[in-house]
């Protein structure tokens, strides 16, 4: 197997959507879920294995649904978060399924990053040595107009220096608003953002299991890799390269979401950013 392997980040609960599974949210043209859609641009992209984390009580919905839609001739696993400690503990649920010698992505389940994402995503792993994230126009990553949070990214010369979490973004007349009590309040529609489209190199899981040893969960019950990426960018030698994408980045958030992200997907497939079915 020579293609890399992509982490797909399923086991969240989806307070905010609202019931239902939202990585299996119905947004495609024949109604393919968000992880399809993710794994078919995957695939396209050259990965050719996929590790799904699941929590224990959705994890056989998610299960039954790839095993009816999904091609059998492509390579794919299961992992189970059993605790929702966060994103860097449901990573090292995947572990065990992965090759520890070679670079490995992570992504979530309900973003759907396109084509151009995950194919420069996939490029970097298989010809580079460094850790990167995928970067996104902030006017590119946001959908509709309920306030989320973003990762707003300071990048010099390409690389990553911090990852600073601003809360409560959304679009005003005035244009991209942080209600969060920070500094800048306005945030320019070309800030690079991160979506957790992430490519590590297999010295970041020594990183991993040191954050869940050491981390306070009295304090903070989740260890969330954007705060760990942004902790070790000063202390540990390792380069993250920023990769800047023309993919429109688009989430279901919340439920009422899901007409505006169906609706951009027809618009992908209408002007050939993607293929009308997910796996052909």
């Amino acid at each position: 197997m020579n293609g890399p392997t992509l982490v797909i980040l399923a086991a969240g609960r989806a307070r905010r959507y609202g019931g239902g599974l939202k990585q299996l949210a119905p947004i495609g043209v024949h109604g393919e879920a968000v992880i399809d859609l993710i794994a078919s641009d995957a695939f396209a992209a050259g990965f050719e294995h996929i590790v799904i984390v699941v929590n224990p009580e959705t994890g056989d919905d998610i299960k039954e649904h790839v095993g009816k839609l999904w091609p059998k001739d492509r390579k794919v696993s299961f992992a189970v978060q059993e605790v929702p400690r966060g994103t860097v503990d449901a990573v090292l649920a995947a572990e065990p399924f992965l090759d520890k010698t070679r670079p490995f992505a992570v992504s979530n389940a309900d973003d759907l990053y396109g084509r151009d994402a995950l194919s420069k995503l996939g490029t970097h792993l298989a010809t580079k040595n460094t850790c990167c994230l995928i970067g996104f126009q902030l006017d590119h990553a946001l959908v509709g107009d309920l306030p989320v949070s973003r990762g707003l990214c300071h990048v010099v010369n390409g690389h990553l220096t911090d990852i600073e979490e601003r809360r409560q973004v959304h679009t005003s007349p005035d244009g991209f608003v942080a209600d969060d009590g920070l500094s800048p309040v306005f945030l320019e529609p070309e800030s690079i953002v991160s979506m957790n489209l992430w490519g590590f190199q297999p010295a970041m899981w020594p990183i991993l299991h040191n954050e869940m040893d050491t981390h306070d969960f009295s304090a903070q019950p989740e260890a969330l890799l954007p705060v760990l990426v942004g902790k070790i960018l000063h202390h540990v030698p390792l380069r993250f390269d920023v990769l800047p994408t023309v993919s429109r980045c688009v989430g279901v958030t919340h439920a009422e979401d899901l007409p505006i992200v169906q609706a951009d997907v027809r618009l992908q497939v209408s002007t050939g950013e993607r293929p009308e079915h997910a796996f052909l």
